[in-house]
């Protein structure tokens, strides 16, 4: 991390953190009556859209540090793309919750367009923001950084916009499969670049 960008990468840690530790609060105490057990379980919506939503921020940050292990310096468009990613961060525990709320319900199908479309845009930031900075034109990146390791980002970042919107797409056809496929996208981002291009190739041998 360059001294340029060492306050865009602190400050964006900041955010992170804060939206990850606000997931945990809308996992209540059981105010009922009845067993607590039977109420434990009765929530299950709500572990499920923490767990998910917990394991999709964790994933981002992994991504933001990558990238920014390869920008050196920023300009003000950076800054406010990065703004606009961390938009879509802080906004991730509201969507949550209210599919926490409405998961296996009669507005399940508005609660999963509402967070499915949290990542559409979050993926599309991403995007954005990483195709801004490797620009030849801006020159942002590190003078040593692999160019390799640059196609490879982004060619796996091409995937994410139209994935998630794939995960849009499901929510009117089945909840389980477009939060499973969700899930799946965000361990597939989880895996750094280098391995997603081995595999890729290994497939064509």
């Amino acid at each position: 991390m360059s001294a340029e960008t060492t306050r865009i990468e602190a400050f964006s840690d900041g955010v992170f953190a804060i939206a990850i530790t606000l997931l945990i609060l809308e996992i209540k105490i059981p105010a009922g009556s009845g067993p607590l057990s039977e109420q434990l379980i009765r929530q299950w919506p709500s572990y499920l859209s923490f767990l998910i939503s917990f394991t999709f921020v964790g994933i981002m940050w992994i991504n933001h540090h990558r990238l920014f292990t390869h920008i050196a310096r920023s300009d003000d468009v950076l800054l406010i793309l990065n703004l606009l990613l961390l938009l879509g961060v802080v906004v991730v525990p509201f969507p949550t919750a209210v599919l926490a709320t409405r998961l296996g319900g009669p507005d399940q199908l508005p609660a999963l367009i509402l967070y499915n479309s949290t990542y559409v845009f979050i993926a599309f930031i991403f995007n954005l923001l990483w195709r801004y900075a490797a620009s030849e034109k801006h020159q942002l990146l590190a003078e040593d950084v692999d160019p390799t390791s640059v196609q490879r980002i982004s060619r796996q970042y091409a995937f994410g916009p139209v994935l998630y919107l794939a995960c849009l797409g499901l929510s009117w056809l089945s909840a389980s499969a477009s939060l499973a496929l969700g899930f799946a996208l965000a361990c597939f981002f989880a895996l750094p670049p280098h391995v997603v291009a081995s595999e890729r190739s290994n497939g064509r041998n």
